[in-house]
């Protein structure tokens, strides 16, 4: 169990969103303890947004979903409060109605997550966040390599399935209708 310093209480997910919304704190929480983020860099933003924009033009007029990016935030579990905050994340209606808006932070576990690997990112950290995205139900995490032009779609069962910048990656069950050559998430 993680438990915050001595001395420390540990934050609510409501306690976070308001420190969050305050500019105070950047970053996750997880069970009660932040964890601040920095910056990734000007490539990563870019290819984050065009990961958004294409799932977005895919998702939004077949009103498939929602798309959303890292600052929204995932809230995960309570007592002791997680929020983790995939690059992109796609959860559908009908988990997520599209007439109900979210104030706070998404309540519900996303279709699929997005994380874009930044360059000082260890095949170990990536290893955990991918399995941390499946222990709560993520049925496909994408780990965008921007440096090796490779996407590698993770689903919650089976082997995980590499595109290369000359492949078409597709939504696999989640979104089948989805496709996007890897190139044009990579070229932005």
């Amino acid at each position: 169990m993680t438990t915050a310093p001595i001395g420390e209480k540990l934050l609510t997910a409501d306690e976070f969103l308001l420190l969050c919304q305050q500019r105070v704190i950047k970053g996750e929480l997880v069970k009660g303890v932040v964890r601040e983020t920095v910056s990734a860099g000007g490539e990563h933003g870019e290819i984050v947004i065009t990961i958004g924009a294409v799932l977005t033009a895919h998702v939004r007029p077949n009103r498939l979903g929602r798309v959303a990016g890292s600052d929204a935030g995932i809230l995960l579990e309570r007592d002791p409060d997680t929020v983790r905050e995939p690059d992109v994340a796609f959860i559908s209606a009908e988990k997520l109605p599209l007439d109900v808006k979210v104030r706070g932070f998404y309540e519900v576990i996303p279709d699929l997550v997005v994380e874009v690997v930044s360059p000082n990112d260890s095949p170990q950290y990536l290893a955990e966040r991918v399995a941390m995205w499946h222990s709560f139900g993520v049925p496909l995490v994408w780990a965008v390599y921007p440096v090796a032009r490779t996407v590698a779609a993770h689903p919650l069962e089976g082997p995980a399935i590499i595109y290369t910048e000359d492949d078409t990656l597709d939504g696999g069950t989640v979104l089948p209708e989805f496709q996007c050559p890897v190139r044009d998430i990579l070229d932005w």
